[in-house]
């Protein structure tokens, strides 16, 4: 690539750093990588026995964690796909890892769609993972060493690979915001769309999905904003009437929707409470 000045006959494996290095950007991402690491063992369950490397990197494209199997170690060895080497776009030009750091999108590079010669013999899927701060956190890569690897097979493994992306992102969100309620738009399908709600009813905290789909500041900190506006609910209550609403809703979803339960929870008459429920908008779900 002319952009990095690389020659694709190069056919020097990836740098990789050195212990030391490894290990502090290790400990740097301790906690995205305690959280990321069952979902990597699953995803390796699903593709191990094919043949394939489950790598994870950082936002530079160096990789902090994988699962192999031991069969085909010395293969991904000998590419590079190991810990600590540096698959960047400005170290390895055209790569699954690489590209999609540099696109921030799911790819999947196959075969002599690398731009090194020595890459062309490996299918790469990736999927990009945000940080709870809108910032681009990692690439989940799913490497492959069959020779007889198709291409309906690599969109199989990358639309897994994606899921499991959205996975680590949704759990590593929830992680980062241990004190607040998660809740998702209701008319959002995406499953990566959520919003962190601290105890005052403020969105505190967004996903990338959430922050594009709602407006929000692009990265970093969000402004706290009503959740309701938000999520586009009637805050129409005020004062009392709202913090009277939500301990009957509270009230009524402990009860399973039984009102007369709800109402000897709450010290009041069953007549008193439906007189409240019908003031402040609330339903009987069931008798």
């Amino acid at each position: 690539m002319l952009k990095h000045g690389l020659d694709p006959s190069d056919a020097r494996r990836p740098e990789r750093l050195t212990l030391d290095e490894l290990a502090r950007r290790r400990q740097a991402m301790e906690h995205f990588l305690r959280v990321a690491s069952p979902q990597l063992d699953q995803l390796f369950n699903l593709v191990g026995l094919s043949g394939c490397n489950v790598l994870l990197t950082d936002a530079d494209g160096v990789v902090l964690d994988q699962r192999v199997n031991g069969a085909d170690a010395e293969q991904f060895r000998d590419w590079g796909l190991w810990q600590g080497a540096d698959w960047s776009e400005a170290a390895q030009g055209t790569n699954g890892i690489g590209t999609c750091l540099a696109e921030g999108r799911p790819i999947t590079i196959h075969r002599d769609e690398h731009f090194r010669t020595r890459n062309t013999a490996m299918s790469c899927m990736d999927a990009p993972i945000w940080g709870p701060d809108g910032r681009l956190l990692a690439a989940l890569d799913v490497s492959s060493a069959r020779a007889d690897q198709t291409e309906r097979y690599n969109r199989l493994i990358g639309a897994q690979v994606a899921q499991t992306a959205r996975a680590i992102e949704a759990m590593f969100f929830r992680a980062s915001f241990p004190g607040a309620r998660i809740v998702a738009p209701g008319d959002s399908v995406d499953a990566a769309v959520l919003l962190a709600v601290d105890k005052d009813d403020l969105a505190i905290g967004a996903t990338r999905a959430a922050r594009r789909a709602l407006g929000l500041e692009r990265e970093g900190a969000i402004r706290p904003r009503p959740a309701a506006d938000l999520l586009g609910r009637d805050d129409d209550l005020r004062g009392f009437d709202k913090a009277e609403r939500a301990a009957v809703a509270r009230a009524l979803a402990r009860a399973e929707g039984n009102v007369s339960a709800a109402a000897r929870a709450l010290g009041v008459g069953r007549a008193t409470l439906y007189r409240r429920m019908a003031r402040l908008g609330l339903g009987e779900r069931s008798g």
